[in-house]
């Protein structure tokens, strides 16, 4: 069997440069281009070297740190990412360690757990590592340690914490960190935008806010970050809520972000930036629609569960008015609940080129949970690993179907989509409390000539979950053109929650499912063959849990799969 034909395969760079828009390559061309200026030893010296004055309070950190995780770091145990290393030497370019650990290394959001720890003990060891930074990364440009995010996260962290480890300090200590968090916001104030978009940008350009409220002389940065704020919020936050790039846990981050800058705003006796308040209310709306039955969030687009407790502290927190929504046009989700049941739709297109970095290839996926039990899930997201990024991003990755064991977007290495749904479909139907959803896909149609449709329906009891999956020709696709394609194998896969105990009947087309509570779900098919195989779930932060998943196939893809997920005695 051949591959139907398509367009040249080009590489991964290739794509990438392709996809981004024309604006955000110029301006990632640009940036890369001065970076021989920043690595220049002399670079510094067009740097301010101020060292008069004080750190001003933001206001209080709201957000709790890991006393475990704290008391670990004093130890020299640092564990970020999913990886652990023991007093990691070099500190802080150990050999072995993964791009994302350096990148939590280097962004100091770990001072948190030191201060959780409490104790001089914690103090020593954050003032340790503050000043070890400062002499051995802050006299030299590297591109990890100087990326603007990173910087914009350290300088948050930085003085977020300051007064639990900055009081107790000497002279010579307080000094040398206001000269390094100066030059580091007049390099983040000069480089901005640089090469980043989305949640990163938000994440560079809250440091520099908090650099321009905080340091000695620093209203050209807080103009400067006000600026950027005010444009870059409705561009990032769509009008149903959602942030741009469609992943739960990226939203809740940027959530949180926007909460502090609203608390430091307000503890400076500070203007609010146009549009703040607003964007809170519509993250905060948008991030109900994403809960679960335990509190917490579903695995789109590199997400993990996060705690429920965490969710509803910065819900708490944003203090803001939401109504109960269930559907997000903009951003692409849907939203379904009855009785105790909750399920949660990607019925939305990738977000955006140049905001796809994190985007998976799993439109029309679902989960499914019951009270607090997880039942039907995606795979979730390992920050670590690059093959593991690159098998999460996969479209057998989430609970939807799959042609031939091919993704419905074409997932580049280094994060981003190339080839993705041009067009994506949702119509949602109410009736005395039953919820249908109609939606479809064409992100296989260049490469099969086929459209892929859903169909779910919810029962109002919540007991009763149906689907069907069928794949279509797209119009102006005729029988030769599309030789051999009807033939191709198609999967409809159901990732299972690791908690989930499952069994399949004899007959090939019923499994039994028990969730923790005791309840219990019967999966049927008629006219396919039911099987249960392997997974892995990567829904807690760092974790790898082996879990199952149950599979339909059918031999060709003119195949309509229906299925049903009922609860057993209803």
């Amino acid at each position: 069997m051949h591959a139907p034909s398509g367009p040249r395969q080009r590489s991964p760079a290739l794509q990438a440069l392709l996809a981004a828009p024309p604006g955000l390559t110029v301006r990632r061309a640009l940036y890369r281009l001065k970076t021989p200026l920043y690595r220049n030893p002399l670079y510094r010296f067009t740097l301010p070297a101020r060292s008069t004055g004080s750190v001003t309070s933001t206001g209080p950190d709201p957000w709790p740190g890991s006393a475990a995780r704290g008391s670990a770091l004093i130890q020299g145990v640092f564990t970020f990412a999913g990886q652990t290393i023991q007093d990691p030497r070099p500190l802080w370019y150990p050999p072995g360690a993964s791009p994302h650990w350096l990148a939590e290394l280097h962004g100091f959001a770990w001072l948190r757990d030191l201060r959780a720890a409490g104790g001089d003990n914690g103090r020593r060891t954050a003032r340790e590592l503050v000043g070890r930074w400062i002499e051995e990364n802050g006299r030299r440009w590297t591109p990890l340690a100087w990326r603007p995010d990173i910087i914009g996260r350290r300088l948050a962290s930085w003085i977020a914490q300051h007064d639990f480890y900055g009081p107790s300090a000497d002279t010579a200590f307080r000094s040398r960190l206001l000269v390094s968090a100066g030059q580091q916001a007049a390099h983040l104030a000069r480089v901005l935008p640089a090469d980043l978009t989305g949640s990163a940008l938000l994440t560079a350009i809250k440091g520099l806010i908090y650099a321009g409220l905080a340091l000695p002389r620093g209203e050209p940065w807080l103009t400067r970050g006000r600026e950027m704020l005010e444009r870059e919020l409705p561009r990032q936050i769509l009008a149903d809520g959602g942030h741009i790039e469609r992943s739960p846990s990226l939203h809740l981050m940027v959530l949180r972000h926007l909460i502090d800058l609203r608390a430091a705003f307000a503890t400076a006796g500070r203007p609010q930036p146009i549009g703040l308040q607003t964007a809170i209310e519509g993250l905060s709306a948008m991030l109900r629609l994403f809960q679960h039955g335990d509190g917490g969030l579903p695995l789109f687009n590199d997400s993990n569960e996060e705690e429920g407790w965490q969710v509803e502290m910065a819900l708490s927190r944003a203090n803001a008015k939401t109504e109960e929504r269930t559907q997000a046009p903009q951003s692409g989700f849907q939203r379904v609940t009855a009785n105790r049941t909750v399920l949660l739709v990607d019925s939305g297109a990738p977000a955006p080129p140049g905001f796809d970095l994190h985007a998976h290839a799993g439109t029309l996926s679902f989960e499914m949970s019951v009270g607090r039990d997880r039942l039907i899930v995606n795979c979730g997201a390992h920050p670590g690993d690059p093959a593991w990024r690159r098998a999460q991003r996969s479209t057998a990755a989430h609970s939807t179907l799959v042609i031939d064991d091919t993704n419905s977007s074409t997932v580049l290495p280094g994060g981003g989509l190339a080839r993705r749904p041009r067009t994506v479909t949702c119509r949602r139907e109410e009736s005395d409390g039953n919820v249908w959803l109609d939606m479809s896909h064409d992100g296989y149609a260049p490469v099969f000539g086929l459209i892929h449709r859903r169909r779910l329906f919810l029962s109002a009891a919540g007991d009763d979950l149906r689907g069907e999956d069928r794949l279509v020709a797209r119009e102006g696709t005729n029988a030769r053109s599309r030789g051999g394609i009807d033939a191709r194998p198609v999967a409809v896969r159901f990732h299972l929650h690791p908690q989930v105990q499952v069994s399949l009947a004899q007959n090939g087309q019923t499994a039994l499912l028990r969730l923790p509570s005791g309840t219990g779900w019967r999966m049927r098919t008629a006219d396919h063959e039911l099987s249960l195989a392997e997974s892995v779930y990567l829904g807690q932060r760092g974790e790898i849990r082996r879990s199952q998943q149950l599979v339909i196939a059918a031999t060709s893809a003119q195949d309509s799969i229906k299925w049903a997920l009922t609860r057993e005695g209803r």
